[in-house]
């Protein structure tokens, strides 16, 4: 989630093309869609005044994530509310600052306290426009990863910030609770994603080495941690919630590594296979996932898997959101897509007159925010400068 000032220099090269002219239109996949698909209209969301800009996340029309401000001489949260085509600088905590999600008026993400200086976890209420700096542990830091209606998670660390520990915080009473650990409050532990009242993520276990770790599932209510265990394997992961279903990576009896998916509510867990190693992701009873080079989805219901696309390239998927998948596809350039579960269809997103695009996240409307290149300003590379953008869809004739 964090992006660092130095690097928008990576961004703002471009990425060179094979060939150079005409050969950019030559490199990019079609965008057209099978008829009857969804077809998808770029739209530029802008800057606060610098070169580039990147979106990061999207909620019932407002769009956050972060921009260079006038003379690229920092970076900014924004928020763009997609009826007023506006966007606003939602400030800092004193250096640059990123929003990474948005849910109804909170716009959460980091921001550091001063140029080079320790990074703080920030909301935004966007009735109010007020910014507030929600704190650590008692140590220097905290990483913003998860927000579910009232609930902002991450990990912090502890005074002395030697030991990091899983947080939720409440936007409405503005505490913060130290999660602990599975190995008591000396061990370390840290949160990936929330859904309710339930916080996932991975801890150390007692009198184990500290790269042992434990996906465990947190309830905000009953103030308990659950050790989700393994699929007979030494360590696991929790990666993200959707109810009560769990996904993350785990290592075999035969110590081989697999993705898997755990029923909070039944206690089934199951081994999603070897596709499913990297980025799990879930939606219902849909898990994403990859093996570094694929993307697959696997349908918890039948058991039933398929591959992201074409399989042209590598694949990685960013996001799902009920049966809409947005990622990219690097082939070999990147390119944004949207996949859908229920019938495969498979759309490349357009640029902004670069060759390359980045999605994101995609609301419940079926919107895409992420990041699309500008027209190269001369034949050496493929891409100007990135800025933020939504992909709208249309349904095709």
């Amino acid at each position: 989630m964090r992006m660092r000032l130095r690097a928008w220099i990576l961004v703002g090269a471009g990425l060179l093309a094979v060939g150079a002219g005409p050969a950019y239109g030559a490199d990019a996949p079609s965008t057209a869609a099978p008829a009857g698909s969804v077809q998808y209209t770029v739209q530029d969301l802008g800057t606060l005044g610098g070169t580039r800009s990147k979106a990061t996340a999207i909620d019932n029309g407002t769009v956050v994530g972060s921009s260079l401000t006038s003379g690229d001489s920092a970076e900014h949260a924004f928020a763009y509310d997609l009826r007023r085509r506006t966007m606003t600088d939602l400030g800092t905590l004193g250096g640059s600052s990123r929003a990474t999600g948005v849910e109804g008026d909170h716009v959460v993400g980091e921001s550091d306290l001063a140029p080079d200086g320790p990074t703080h976890g920030f909301a935004y209420n966007l009735r109010t426009r007020q910014l507030v700096d929600i704190g650590t542990l008692g140590g220097s830091s905290t990483h913003i990863t998860g927000l579910s209606g009232d609930t902002v998670v991450g990990t912090s660390s502890l005074s002395g910030d030697a030991v990091t520990h899983a947080f939720a915080y409440s936007l409405r009473a503005r505490t913060m609770t130290d999660l602990g650990s599975l190995a008591g409050p000396s061990g370390n532990s840290s949160a990936a994603a929330v859904s309710g009242a339930v916080v996932v993520g991975s801890s150390s276990l007692p009198d184990t080495p500290a790269t042992t770790t434990h996906g465990f599932a947190y309830n905000l209510r009953t103030r308990t941690m659950t050790d989700l265990g393994t699929l007979g394997g030494s360590t696991s992961t929790a990666q993200d919630i959707s109810g009560s279903t769990v996904v993350g990576q785990s290592r075999t009896a035969g110590n081989g590594l697999t993705g898997y998916a755990y029923d909070l509510r039944t206690g089934i867990r199951t081994d999603l296979g070897s596709r499913f190693l990297t980025a799990q992701l879930v939606s219902g009873s849909t898990v994403v996932g990859g093996d570094g080079l694929l993307s697959s989805s696997f349908d918890l219901m039948t058991h039933k898997s398929a591959v992201i696309g074409s399989g042209r390239g590598v694949t990685e998927a960013k996001q799902i959101t009920g049966k809409v998948i947005v990622g990219d596809n690097f082939a070999p350039n990147s390119f944004a897509f949207v996949s859908r579960v229920d019938n495969g269809d498979f759309t490349y997103l357009p640029s902004l007159g670069g060759l390359n695009s980045s999605a994101a996240q995609a609301d419940s409307h079926g919107v895409v925010a992420g990041s699309a290149a500008l027209p190269p300003a001369g034949p050496s590379t493929a891409n100007g400068p990135f800025h933020a953008a939504v992909w709208v869809p249309h349904p095709g004739a």
